[in-house]
């Protein structure tokens, strides 16, 4: 079988779905290509364990692509104020009301967003999904992007995008060099039902060389992420359920009381990952193929959805008939992302490392850095509404 779309992205996830739909009403035609299978199980009333705090704006972008049914809204959650605690009984504390907005963030889960981008990329407009395909071979020249798939499908395009993950083999076939950092860390993710009512705070606590976030879903459920020297989390890790809630508890000052176990325990290595480029002639990466970042501030798929928008803004007020694949327009997605992407980098590392050294200076610091935002209010209203996008 040949095809011949306009742009093939490989990468079938909540980055590259979510892409593929917001040219779905151009008049682009699109190809997935995706090795997993959509996700289609129906959802249970447990929440997943791997969730998401979605900024003001990206919500707004899923809800303009009319994603949500109306009974996913009771799986959906407003953050309305947060609370970081630092090692020395330092307080930074953000709150919707400080900016006039009804929320800082939305939770969501993974599992109820995978399932909707499926659906809706299932019957998108100019949009072809080939899932459990794997990409075989490549070769890019200078008009045309020609990709073999395993099952012998060949597709030609005139731009290829690269929203594979992590590990993207668009990345490593298209010679794009990546730096990693492993931070040593392994993240710990559960939920939680509390004796407390969370009133929709999110709280996070720097301590012990490591950071836990505990952010708030429906019925008082929460999910945790808890980011630890690997030793440390393997031992967390091994504990039986009711010392585990112990621990998490006593990890967040016992804020909501006594807590219940109500999912498995997961566990994550963490590092980080920076591409040398977003793009290359007739290619572009996007999402977690371009870039990874530490949990910390729950930036991941934030930063992977924003560089979506960016992508197809920029093919969509290309100058008509500039060719989708050529440098100059890939650039202008580039240059929209690129300072974004490196000031999160120089928060998310610096926070990391400040935090994880134990010295009397760097606590000094941490610790100061906290108690002086917390008491300028310019520059709390500031950071609140970069962070919000």
């Amino acid at each position: 079988m040949s095809l011949d779309p306009d742009i093939i992205i490989v990468g079938g996830g909540v980055v590259g779905a979510t892409f593929a739909l917001q040219l779905a009403a151009t008049d682009l035609r699109v190809v997935v290509v995706d090795r997993a299978s959509p996700a289609v199980a129906p959802l249970d009333t447990e929440f997943d364990h791997r969730v998401y705090a979605l900024t003001p704006t990206n919500m707004a972008l899923l809800e303009g692509l009319d994603l949500f049914q109306p009974q996913d809204r009771a799986r959906l959650t407003s953050i309305r104020a947060m609370e970081i605690f630092g090692d020395k009984q330092a307080k930074l504390t953000f709150s919707a009301r400080e900016i006039n907005r009804n929320e800082l963030a939305v939770m969501i889960e993974h599992r109820l967003l995978a399932k909707r981008v499926a659906e809706k990329l299932a019957v998108a407009a100019h949009v072809q999904y080939l899932d459990q395909s794997a990409p075989k071979s490549l070769n890019v020249d200078d008009e045309v992007v020609s990709l073999a798939l395993e099952d012998g499908t060949k597709i030609q395009a005139a731009l290829l995008v690269g929203a594979d993950g992590a590990k993207s083999w668009v990345r490593d076939e298209c010679g794009f060099s990546a730096r990693e950092k492993d931070y040593g860390q392994i993240a710990l993710v559960a939920n939680f039902q509390c004796e407390k009512n969370h009133e929709q705070v999110a709280r996070q606590w720097f301590a012990d060389g490591g950071i836990l976030a505990w952010l708030p879903l429906s019925e008082n459920i929460i999910s945790i992420v808890w980011s630890l020297p690997a030793a440390r989390a393997a031992e967390l890790y091994a504990l039986p359920g009711e010392e585990f809630c112990s621990a998490v508890a006593v990890g967040g000052t016992k804020a909501l009381g006594v807590m219940r176990l109500v999912s498995a325990v997961a566990r994550f290595p963490l590092s980080s990952l920076r591409s040398d480029g977003l793009v290359k002639p007739r290619v572009a990466l996007i999402g977690d193929a371009a870039h990874v970042v530490h949990p910390l501030a729950g930036q991941g798929l934030n930063l992977g959805l924003r560089d979506a928008a960016a992508l197809a803004q920029a093919l969509r007020e290309r100058a008509v008939p500039e060719d989708i694949g050529d440098a100059t327009v890939l650039r202008r997605y580039e240059r929209a992302r690129k300072e974004g992407l490196a000031a999160m980098y120089l928060v998310t590392n610096g926070l990391q490392g400040l935090f994880a050294m134990d010295s009397t200076i760097a606590a000094g610091l941490r610790n100061g850095g906290l108690r002086f935002v917390d008491n300028a209010p310019w520059l709390k209203k500031r950071l609140m509404r970069h962070a919000m996008g």
